[in-house]
């Protein structure tokens, strides 16, 4: 298989590139992503100099650089040093989209000092920061972590409250309070499809009873989603299998959703053999 063109690039070249375009600019995330493969200390201390750039585009290109930086063969060592360099400039920082890298970066770096540095920012009025917060939170398990994404799951902005969700209902699956549950169950009358299905899912693992009745009706609503499949096979209730196999039967070939008949199928092998 080729190398992708941008292991051709010099450093300096790869850094260029990484200022390209806007914040998404695919060309310019190539260069971030083979710069964290490079790594090296040249690129921590450039990518360290950019966090203290007069320019916000370098500053956050420095956060994002940083964030998987020699992620294939990270220390506890590396992790430190590479935190070392964020928090003191996250303090200052006070433009948004920066704030928003930086949080996110601390997130992908999992330092527990990260929790206490984040909190201030989580009321933020700028949701992206917010988004941010969620973000650099979302490894951590501890009762600040926990309190804080259970707040963003009451965000008013869609994304923010979706991610806090899905965080809290099935990335911290081992965490389970009455306060964490009754955050989901709140955000089972959510307008947004998703996120009913990321409650729903984060109930079911937890074997909260209170989530059949609803799981009943998303199970029954003309557009059933992989989040409730997935609800339905965790929640282990075997009533659900009629349910599941109507919808079997119903599946459309040409549906959007590729993932969903595979899920369908494991969620009904699994009711299956527990209905035996």
């Amino acid at each position: 298989m080729d190398s992708p063109p941008e292991a051709d690039l010099s450093t300096d070249e790869l850094f260029a590139r990484s200022l390209e375009g806007g914040e998404e600019d695919a060309g310019a995330w190539r260069a971030i992503w083979q710069l964290h493969r490079r790594g090296g200390e040249d690129v921590f201390q450039r990518a360290a100099a950019w966090l203290q750039s007069a320019s916000p585009k370098e500053r956050g290109r420095g956060a994002n650089i940083l964030a998987q930086l020699e992620f294939q063969s990270r220390s506890p060592e590396r992790v430190a040093r590479f935190t070392d360099a964020l928090l003191p400039v996250l303090a200052m920082e006070e433009d948004a989209a920066v704030l928003e890298a930086m949080a996110a970066a601390l997130g992908h770096l999992g330092d527990p000092r990260a929790v206490p540095a984040l909190l201030p920012l989580k009321d933020h009025p700028d949701p992206h920061v917010r988004f941010g917060v969620v973000m650099g939170l979302s490894q951590h398990r501890d009762a600040q972590a926990i309190q804080t994404l259970i707040q963003l799951s009451r965000d008013p902005d869609d994304v923010v409250r979706d991610w806090a969700t899905f965080t809290l209902g099935s990335q911290a699956r081992e965490v389970d309070t009455p306060e964490l549950r009754e955050a989901l169950m709140d955000r089972l009358s959510e307008p947004h499809v998703k996120i009913r299905g990321e409650a729903l899912l984060g109930l079911a693992l937890r074997k909260d009873p209170r989530v059949l009745g609803p799981l009943r009706r998303a199970l029954e609503e003309p557009e059933v989603t992989t989040l409730a499949v997935e609800a339905a096979q965790a929640l282990e209730d075997v009533s659900l299998l009629p349910m599941l196999l109507a919808q079997r039967e119903a599946f459309d070939a040409e549906d959007d959703d590729p993932e969903f008949l595979p899920v369908l199928h494991e969620a009904i092998h699994v009711l299956e053999s527990l209905s035996r």
